[in-house]
């Protein structure tokens, strides 16, 4: 497990400067996907670069991609999940909140999570009972009361379309689903929600808070793991809620109410 982290964390890092030497503060052209999510060519260079290079190092696995291949391979134990660039909106802005996010899915579920964002340079990794770590310093969620005030809940710009949030605490839209949901595993954010996430931008990001000590899962609807074999992920989306303990997972569930 150790050589297919180290593997993770090298291609991670390589395509987080592809992206970062394309990454221009002035922003840049996008285009629009059929669900009218912004795609920029760096999103495709670097899954281009990420697929070629698990398919020519591990050609026995399977790989689940946002810009490629949506279908959750069959016959395959293991399958890399992939978001080579998470948070497109704020990178074509030239905003500095976006990340690669690659995790290695055993038997459909998360057994390995590589997560870097380049321009704050933070990288985050997680093996399966074997804990999270943000640069290589370990992530342990100490107690926290529900009632802690110095802190902020963390959502998705498309919450409040749906949703109605009724929480005491700050509110913060960082851009990036996976950074949100990994900031409850940093001990930044109380409370981290996203509306309608797919497997790509959850699998490292729900390991990642899993291993932190965290608890994370649907607001509502089914458990997105195991993922099912032959099914197209495109148009699935998970309503995600991370915490850093069940106390505050429960009492923030209760404060987010669908219209």
């Amino acid at each position: 497990m150790e050589t297919i982290l180290a593997f993770s964390i090298d291609l991670a890092q390589r395509t987080g400067q592809l992206l970062r030497d394309r990454f221009r503060i002035q922003g840049m052209q996008v285009d629009l996907k059929a669900d009218h999510s912004v795609v920029t060519e760096a999103d495709r260079a670097a899954d281009r670069l990420i697929r070629s290079t698990i398919q020519a190092d591990y050609p026995q696995d399977g790989i689940l991609s946002e810009e490629d291949q949506t279908t959750f391979p069959a016959d395959k134990p293991a399958v890399w999940v992939i978001d080579p660039l998470d948070g497109t909106s704020n990178y074509s802005l030239g905003l500095h909140y976006w990340g690669v996010s690659i995790a290695r899915l055993i038997e459909g579920r998360p057994q390995l999570a590589v997560l870097y964002f380049p321009m704050i340079d933070e990288l985050y990794t997680a093996v399966q009972g074997k804990g999270a770590f943000l640069n290589g310093a370990r992530l342990e969620l100490p107690p926290i009361p529900a009632n802690h005030s110095h802190t902020f809940f963390s959502c998705c710009s498309r919450t409040h379309r749906s949703y109605q949030v009724k929480l005491k605490y700050k509110t913060r839209i960082l851009g990036s689903a996976a950074f949100s949901l990994v900031s409850v595993a940093r001990g930044s954010t109380i409370l981290a929600f996203e509306s309608t996430p797919k497997v790509w931008d959850l699998s490292g990001a729900w390991l990642i808070v899993q291993e932190a000590g965290g608890e994370i899962g649907p607001l509502t609807g089914p458990m997105p793991f195991p993922l099912v074999p032959g099914k197209d992920y495109e148009q699935t989306s998970y309503a995600t809620l991370a915490a850093p303990n069940s106390a505050i997972w429960t009492r923030g569930s209760a404060g987010i109410i669908q219209k």
